[in-house]
């Protein structure tokens, strides 16, 4: 059994209860935005590698190991949340297939080298900090929602750096950022191939956005239809809920 530390507990990711991730109140528990990257993402189904920067406790690997068997490593820059992703992949027996890594990423080519994987994901800080007093007190928290150890630009750069020509990029962000992302994966020759805005409800805002691109990929964006997470009466969609519990 894995040593838990603090605040941290163990919950189970999934509705059927094959697998479980320690998340604390805290340092870091996922959201909903981790599920639906690792949905949205393209992977391979057999061989193949994939990286993952922002890894946080490893959510996104563990998802994505549902899917396909390719070899998927992590990114982490805070020790405490990679100290949780590492015992996330002893706690569901994954050592052969997931690794995390604690580091920044922008440092890790002497690490991963360039051009090395399939596919990149990212769940980056979604937030610029302007000023000390915008931040939130919790340092975990601060750190995973703003860009305080990497900027959106930062974050491009790294996935472009890693990925394999041809290879693809997937990202979840607030659609408050579209323009930045777009620019930014044209300016590291990611071009943008699918596109999907997440709704609270029909009616409201999008309130989240999964962009994928291909480097060195030809001009061709497609607009996935809408994805609502829930009816009027506060219950998942169909969709949502395909998503969220298989």
């Amino acid at each position: 059994m894995v040593q838990l530390f603090d605040d941290e507990r163990i919950d189970f990711l999934l509705a059927d209860e094959s697998m479980r991730i320690i998340q604390s109140p805290t340092a870091f528990a996922f959201s909903l935005d981790a599920v639906m990257l690792a949905n949205f993402a393209s992977t391979p189904k057999k061989k193949g590698t994939i990286l993952d920067l922002c890894t946080g406790n490893g959510v996104v690997p563990l998802l994505l190991s549902r899917k396909t068997e390719a070899k998927i490593t992590g990114v982490e820059i805070q020790d405490r949340i990679y100290s949780m992703a590492e015992r996330n992949i002893q706690l569901n027996d994954l050592e052969d297939q997931l690794n995390v890594i604690h580091g920044d990423l922008r440092e890790m080519k002497p690490v991963l080298g360039h051009s090395s994987f399939q596919v990149v994901t990212c769940n980056p800080p979604y937030f610029k900090t302007p000023s000390n007093r915008e931040q939130n007190q919790n340092e975990y928290l601060t750190i995973a929602r703003h860009e305080i150890f990497c900027t959106l630009e930062d974050v491009v750069k790294a996935c472009k750096l890693h990925v394999k020509p041809g290879g693809k990029v997937a990202m979840v962000h607030r659609p408050g950022r579209l323009v930045d992302i777009i620019t930014l994966f044209r300016k590291y020759n990611l071009e943008p191939k699918r596109l999907q805005l997440v709704y609270p409800k029909a009616g409201k805002q999008a309130n989240m956005l999964l962009i994928e691109g291909i480097r060195d990929g030809k001009a061709d964006l497609k607009i996935l239809p809408p994805l609502y997470i829930y009816k009027e009466d506060g219950t998942y969609t169909k969709e949502a809920e395909e998503i969220i519990y298989g």
